[in-house]
């Protein structure tokens, strides 16, 4: 702690944590780890994924406890034993997965735990409704239904609701860990009002965005963890994008891409779409894939992207159009039928959609291709164990134990096992939703060249980002959705991040400048 007391003279950090060493059985997280943060600072913590900063961030937050090393709140020593005590103590967390009872209403999220109460000691539900509509109004997230189940909310406006919730309890420091993540660039600029404004009046922000632009806009300092330690504080202003992604991987990375060429047509393409609808979320959509193509889905968000991944892969049952596989129709209306077809999904949410997060890794590895080692009701555990580690290996998945929680993962990771599971399959057309979202820069090139190793071996990739750099690099042709329906084509000369911008912006678009981040 010596060296960041020395940077800022004799101010006493509002929030502090020295020495911290957490272990997980044969696994060290956070290896002597310190962070330090002050009032009136919104303090940027980077790290790849697996570097400690969730675990940290955890520590602080009451759920775990350190092995060893120090807390101090506005220089006093604490401790706490739940995430409960830290809230008592004034820090409001927003974790990377988020925490809320999809079958309760946004009210009883927002208030989860400080419940109003009337006579008898029974909930006050109508106070508990109005304080959050005071709430929600005053963070300008009036869209919002405090009456609206969260089960039905997008998970944009359910890391809303978390963030919501988290400042429901007037926190002296606020941590967000992934808060922006499935945000759309309006939210984005929301959230940063309310943040710069809890600067203003002398509380402390922890703030961890794999998106460098939004650090660069909005923090003061930052702290570097790699490996479990923290190996540089600085102020923002003093490290350029290259130099802190040096320190977060201790090597250069090389980020450019190499314009792609693209794919001719086919007589036979690999999946063909015909007059697709959902209700009123695709309109008469018609869509190609070539074996070996990447193509992109840009556009704003929330215009149809995702319902369209979900309904090549067979999540809706009341679907209009035809869908074809190798030239021969297939059948839709469940998931099972998808997979038979050849067609994976990494879906958008990892923790709700893609994993089942009280089971170990091992299991959801090999779920999507159990049959194989299942007769008459009993597992092949040793074809099962190999199937696991080869798929550990051929992704890096960096785990001590594949009999570990699936939860217990970094993000990247959890994301890397979300997508070998579909690998296993032997699937011919991979659908990605946001594949790199909340993921480190190191992880994020190895899904690269994932994709690019999936066409190269004749896959066919349907792929949507918010990071129309990805979009751009990765993809042999990017197709422009608006309310709906395919807007616009881009390819060749004419694929470029201010052309998807332009595309998208035929409806209405956030600026220009945001978009591009």
């Amino acid at each position: 702690m010596d060296a960041t007391y020395a940077q800022e003279g004799h101010r006493r950090p509002l929030l502090a944590a020295g020495g911290i060493v957490k272990r997980f059985g044969g696994t060290l997280a956070l290896d002597r780890a310190d962070l330090a943060c002050f009032p009136r600072e919104i303090h940027a913590l980077h790290g790849a994924n697996g570097a400690g900063k969730s675990t940290m961030v955890k520590i602080l937050s009451g759920i775990f406890a350190p092995d060893t090393g120090t807390i101090t709140l506005r220089g006093q020593p604490v401790s706490f034993a739940n995430p409960r005590e830290a809230a008592s103590h004034g820090i409001g967390t927003v974790f990377q997965e988020l925490s809320l009872f999809a079958h309760m209403t946004v009210a009883e999220n927002v208030m989860i735990g400080r419940e109003p109460t009337g006579l008898l000691g029974r909930i006050a539900s109508g106070k508990l409704r109005r304080d959050v509509q005071i709430l929600l109004e005053r963070l300008k997230i009036t869209h919002l239904d405090p009456d609206a189940m969260v089960a039905d909310l997008s998970l944009a406006d359910r890391q809303l609701v978390e963030i919501a919730k988290a400042l429901a309890g007037d926190p002296g420091v606020l941590i967000l860990d992934e808060g922006t993540s499935a945000l759309a660039p309006r939210e984005v600029d929301r959230l940063f009002a309310i943040l710069r404004h809890l600067r203003l009046e002398g509380r402390a922000v922890i703030f961890i965005s794999h998106r460098m632009a939004e650090a660069r806009e909005l923090v003061d300092r930052v702290t570097i963890f790699r490996n479990g330690q923290s190996v540089v504080t600085a102020p923002m202003q003093d490290l350029d994008d290259e130099a802190i992604v040096e320190h977060m991987l201790g090597r250069r990375v090389e980020q450019s891409f190499e314009r792609k060429a693209g794919v001719p047509p086919s007589v036979t393409p690999l999946l063909r779409a015909r007059g697709l609808t959902v209700a009123d979320r695709i309109k008469d959509l018609d869509l190609t894939l070539e074996a070996g193509e990447v193509v992109g889905l840009g556009g704003r968000e929330g215009q149809g992207q995702g319902d369209l991944l979900l309904a090549l892969f067979g999540a809706y049952r009341r679907l209009g159009g035809r869908i074809e596989c190798r030239g021969q129709p297939i059948r839709t209306g469940t998931p099972w039928r998808g997979k038979a077809a050849g067609i994976a999904l990494i879906p958008e949410d990892r923790k709700v959609q893609g994993l089942l997060q009280p089971m170990g890794i091992l299991p959801n590895l090999t779920l999507a291709t159990l049959p194989r080692f299942a007769r008459h009701g009993l597992i092949n555990r040793g074809q099962e164990d190999a199937l696991a580690g080869n798929l550990q290996d051929r992704l890096a998945i960096k785990a001590a134990s594949l009999r570990l929680p699936v939860r217990s993962l970094s993000g990247g990771n959890q994301q890397k096992v979300v997508l070998a599971k579909w690998l296993a399959t032997g699937a011919d057309i991979f659908l990605f939703y946001d594949p790199t979202r909340g993921i480190d820069v190191g992880t994020k090139q190895s899904f690269y060249r994932l994709i690019e190793e999936l066409a190269a071996t004749g896959k066919a990739v349907l792929l949507y980002s918010t990071e129309t750099a990805e979009l751009v690099g990765l993809c042999h042709r990017v197709l422009v959705m608006n309310d709906g329906r395919i807007t616009a084509e881009l390819k060749g000369d004419g694929l470029s991040e201010a052309a998807i911008i332009q595309a998208g912006a035929s409806a209405g678009v956030a600026s220009p400048e945001r978009a591009l981040h």
